[in-house]
């Protein structure tokens, strides 16, 4: 008895360990058959503007609550075990990343990517918003548009469409794609024919 207890409390604290060491998945990841009844409904259009993008034209990252803005909000959503000093910065926790699947103990070797990058939401339609709807993009905490991901892998993203960069775990393409297609869909954004060819390949893993 004392055996199939204690084999028990082993199946129970693995499942635990398992549990904790899941990332967590931001909110709104459509469905694979909504994701491309989406991607049908874009506009497949060439970029443009891209001369006249700026950083700074994206105003982030915004207080969302007390002390916290939305960088800090993301950490302590996406983690686990998170704590924040009276600053809300985070002194303790762990993150693991989606995109690569490695798991980090300091919020400093962890990135705050946006899925639809500044640049490419830019030269896909965001140049002729007003500053504000750039704002509440920016920090879209109310879809998958905000994830916390290895910093060094989020730089090797850059501001590259699927076609022309994918995250290293494949396993993960099916929620990557979903997730890059309903943000664009929101904001009604544009996309090139190579990334609309990149996404249909990708919705093809779900």
């Amino acid at each position: 008895m004392r055996r199939v207890i204690t084999v028990l409390s082993a199946l129970l604290l693995t499942a635990g360990l398992t549990a904790g060491a899941a990332h967590a998945t931001p909110p709104g990841v459509p469905t694979k058959a909504t994701a491309t009844s989406q991607l049908a409904a874009l506009t497949v259009a060439a970029e443009s503007h891209s001369t006249t993008y700026d950083r700074a034209l994206f105003p982030h990252w915004i207080t969302v609550s007390g002390t916290c803005d939305t960088r800090e909000t993301v950490l302590k959503r996406d983690g686990s075990g998170v704590v924040t000093s009276s600053a809300c910065a985070a002194t303790s926790g762990s993150w693991k990343s989606p995109y690569d699947g490695a798991t980090w103990t300091a919020s400093s070797d962890v990135d705050i990517d946006h899925m639809i990058p500044l640049s490419e939401a830019w030269k896909s339609g965001a140049w002729a918003w007003t500053t504000a709807k750039r704002q509440s993009f920016a920090n879209d905490l109310a879809s998958p548009q905000l994830w916390a991901v290895t910093d060094n892998v989020n730089q090797s993203k850059g501001d590259k469409d699927p076609a022309a960069w994918k995250p290293p775990l494949s396993s993960f393409y099916c929620t990557y794609a979903k997730s890059w297609i309903t943000v664009k869909y929101k904001y009604a954004l544009t996309l090139q024919s190579t990334e609309k060819t990149a996404l249909t390949s990708m919705l093809a893993s779900c």
